[in-house]
């Protein structure tokens, strides 16, 4: 081992921890003294901004992720899930199965960028019964789900039941709620086609949003833009409304307007009938985050260097912090390219630490908002300009088709845009059957030097 060697243990393997790695590499590539790991659930690097895109069938499900170890020459690679963090005996303990041991990872420097997980607010058995829009896995089952739910409809003579069948809700109105309906109702009208006994008039896209707008931190004008696009299409936008349970067949909903102004009376409350329920409505931080000795309020505190004040040489970046825009008194949102720059600071002040340099503040102002609301339609913000439209629809593909890592990706997601062009979706429904991981958390048998 050479002596001084500095341990850099990174964990998470989004958008901020890819790239604090991949800006890691690049300064210390040729120090052998640097010793740089990465850790993350998956193998892959997932690029979710897609992830609608997928659901609807529009592309490939492995065209969207990259294989981590492809992204890297230097780097240590772990497939794993966090066990426990210790910040003061600077251990990170991975989880064992029946088939491999656990290990436990010594560092001298650690970044958390394990990301977040979806909130569900507490609400009865909403995990178990809502479909989400998180993970590979959560767009795949909703494909199957919607493909399911048509199968089903078209042989179905209970016109209230079909009804149910073909009504999808959302809720949130956010980038992740506004996106997947308007892939979703692309999806089921081009689909509908192969099932004569569908109407147009049986289809049902709901979108329910607590507050009165929809795209929150967008341009007004252009959330307004999105909002007419969204009707247009056929989608019913219910603002001010918030959800106060789902039983599974049936959404109880509840008027936010009506209680704000009168509070001591009972709410106005509806119901919609439907058995598909994505929720898009909130993200809280991961478990592992929750039950660690880290102060939260939202995610990790962190100060202006992204380090952790409490445990110095300990970043957190990401949907894994919270920070405060001196300029808004609001944390910055947790979005790709804000995640992306918080990963570019931490590896620039890591390497400041290692050389005995001056950090850097995280001072960040974003570059601009995207979002694609239907079939070549889009809104867009990019470096204070305002695009709608046909326009914005070009702008938003190529601008994330070049954040894709890598080439061969790039041109399959391009070729996957072009086939789209010309040819129906397909409504193949891919049986993925579940096989429960094995439950063998095994304690180490010794403490292994991994470095």
């Amino acid at each position: 081992m050479v002596e001084n060697k500095k341990r850099i243990l990174v964990l998470g393997g989004g958008f901020a921890g890819i790239e604090c790695t991949r800006k890691l590499e690049s300064y210390f590539i040729h120090d052998v003294n640097i010793q740089i790991t990465l850790v993350s659930e998956d193998n892959f690097f997932l690029f979710t901004p897609m992830l609608p895109q997928v659901a609807s069938g529009m592309i490939e499900t492995r065209h969207i992720i990259t294989p981590i170890r492809t992204l890297f020459v230097k780097t240590e690679f772990y497939e794993s899930k966090i066990k426990n963090i210790d910040p003061y005996g600077k251990i990170v303990t991975l989880e064992g199965t029946s088939e491999r041991r656990g290990i436990s990872l010594e560092y001298d420097f650690l970044v958390l960028a394990l990301g977040s997980q979806t909130n569900f607010f507490g609400i009865d058995k909403m995990e178990e019964r809502a479909y989400s829009m998180k993970t590979l896995n959560d767009a795949v089952v909703l494909r199957n789900r919607v493909i399911d739910m048509l199968e089903q409809a078209e042989n179905e003579d209970d016109p209230i039941l079909k009804k149910s069948l073909l009504t999808f809700v959302i809720v949130g109105a956010g980038f992740a709620g506004v996106e997947t309906a308007g892939e979703l109702i692309d999806f089921v009208l081009d689909a509908r086609k192969h099932y004569p006994h569908i109407t147009r008039e049986d289809i049902r896209v709901i979108i329910l949003e607590a507050v009165s707008f929809i795209l929150p931190g967008f341009n007004e004008g252009l959330a307004k833009f999105a909002l007419k696009k969204l009707t247009q299409r056929g989608i019913e936008v219910k603002l001010n409304t918030k959800l106060s349970s789902f039983s599974g067949t049936e959404v109880i909903i509840e008027d936010v307007t009506a209680s704000m102004k009168n509070p001591v009376n009972q709410p106005n409350i509806g119901a919609i009938q439907t058995r598909t329920l994505i929720w898009t409505a909130g993200v809280t931080p991961v478990d592992t985050i929750k039950k660690s000795v880290f102060k939260t309020k939202g995610g990790i505190i962190v100060n202006e260097f992204l380090e952790v004040p409490d445990f110095p040489g300990v970043f957190a970046v990401g949907d894994c912090c919270t920070l405060i825009n001196p300029k808004t008194q609001k944390p910055y949102p947790g979005t790709a390219q804000n995640a992306q720059e918080e990963g570019k600071l931490v590896a620039y002040n890591l390497r400041a630490l290692i050389k005995k340099e001056q950090k850097k503040k995280f001072g960040y102002s974003s570059r601009g908002q995207m979002a694609v609301i239907g079939k070549r339609t889009a809104i867009a913000t990019v470096f204070g300009i305002h695009l709608h439209g046909i326009v914005a629809w070009w702008v938003w593909r190529t601008i994330y088709l070049s954040k894709i890592p890598r080439f061969d990706k790039r041109f399959r997601i391009l070729l996957d845009w072009i086939i789209d062009l010309f040819f129906d979706r397909d409504i193949a429904r891919l049986k993925v059957l579940r096989r429960e991981a094995p439950k063998d958390y095994r304690e180490l048998d010794e403490v292994d030097d991994v470095w």
